[in-house]
């Protein structure tokens, strides 16, 4: 929200927050938003504001994940959980083609099991998971080929993001650009302010049918006066985040530091567990299995996440490339600054920091990389 460009904005207060689903509902829009499970923020299914994180909190830092119930009742006062839209978009494990015999025949045919008729409306998402769709955009649906399974499960999505008001313990989202407001990209942006007895939510409209929503809101309020109170939360968010990254000639830094001695330290601590990547919204490493029935009748395959730090996954004819953790470390966060952007002309990272939150033994990737610069 900038000054002199409210006209697409509206406040809706707190207790007329359902009103806004209701209206994706009316939509046709299956609603999907974080919730409290396991221990965690998680996306799951959402019918009513009662079931979004109320006063919860969660607390960040090298290893370490933890929430906190707290009095005040905002909807969104958490950064980010384990969870990200790739695994809506870019399913774990899919089936993608199958084969039965016929007789002395086979017949073949490609999954298409893909829930065509369901539309989807995000809540709660966060700036850098917006920056990470767009990644997914350009690896899945923007080249010369097409991943069939995004391209369906991408089309009409309803994003509502959420601008950031506080940053977490890991985020590092400022040095990547690409938080703690959205910029793009999204249908409808919200802004939770909660001060001296009042909660309320700014309402930017991102596209046309954002903001044809947004009219619908009868208790949509005009914001006038209130802009200046957004960008003092912007900017607190901003001044609160613990980690950064030097993004200048850091694509060109990594590439000449690739036998730097740090490697060595970080590849002695790595478990090469794969959580970073498997938190990760923008990693999208996949293999393919071939499964069989027993009786040879009929025959999947199947793709699956995959892992740059698993020890097959660099396996050609004779053996494995990346014998070593270290090596491995090195292929991940070289791709993710550096040849990343020779691919899709973007880093491979959004400042998240969940791959640092999610580490088992607390690597900060922000700490290496300040570590190989010097």
């Amino acid at each position: 929200m900038k000054e002199g460009k409210t006209v697409n904005a509206c406040l809706l207060e707190r207790k007329h927050f359902d009103t806004l689903l209701d209206a994706l509902k009316v939509r046709g829009y299956k609603i999907i938003g974080p919730i409290v499970k396991d221990n965690a923020i998680v996306l799951e299914p959402v019918e009513s504001v009662t079931q979004l994180p109320i006063g919860w909190v969660d607390e960040q830092s090298n290893g370490v994940y933890r929430l906190r119930k707290t009095d005040t009742p905002t909807l969104f006062n958490f950064t980010v959980g384990p969870h990200s839209l790739k695994q809506y978009l870019f399913p774990s494990v899919q089936k993608i083609f199958m084969t039965q015999r016929q007789g002395k025949s086979t017949e073949s045919t490609v999954d298409e099991k893909v829930e065509r008729k369901k539309k989807y409306a995000f809540i709660g998402l966060r700036p850098c998971e917006l920056a990470a769709l767009h990644i997914h955009d350009m690896v899945f649906i923007g080249g010369m080929y097409s991943d069939p399974v995004y391209q369906v499960r991408r089309k009409d999505l309803f994003l509502i993001v959420v601008n950031c008001t506080r940053a977490g313990g890991t985020c590092f989202c400022a040095s990547m650009k690409t938080g703690p407001r959205a910029e793009r990209g999204y249908d409808i942006a919200i802004t939770e302010v909660y001060e001296k007895n009042q909660h309320y939510f700014i309402l930017e409209g991102g596209s046309d049918r954002g903001m044809s929503l947004l009219k619908e809101l009868k208790q949509g309020k005009e914001i006038d006066g209130r802009v200046q109170k957004v960008q003092e939360l912007y900017t607190k968010a901003v001044q609160e985040m613990g980690k950064a990254v030097e993004t200048s000639k850091l694509k060109d830094i990594l590439a000449q530091q690739l036998e730097h001695p740090e490697y060595d330290n970080v590849g002695n601590r790595c478990l090469s567990c794969a959580n970073c990547t498997l938190v990760c919204p923008t990693c999208f490493c996949s293999t393919v299995e071939d499964v069989t029935e027993l009786s040879g009748a009929s025959a999947d395959r199947i793709r699956k996440w995959d892992s740059c730090f698993t020890l097959d996954f660099s396996y050609i004819h004779g053996g494995p490339v990346r014998l070593s953790v270290k090596s491995r470390y090195r292929q991940w966060l070289v791709h993710k600054f550096s040849t990343w952007i020779d691919q899709f002309g973007t880093f491979g990272c959004v400042g998240c920091g969940r791959c640092i939150t999610w580490c088992p033994v607390g690597i900060d990737i922000t700490e290496e990389i300040v570590k190989i610069r010097g």
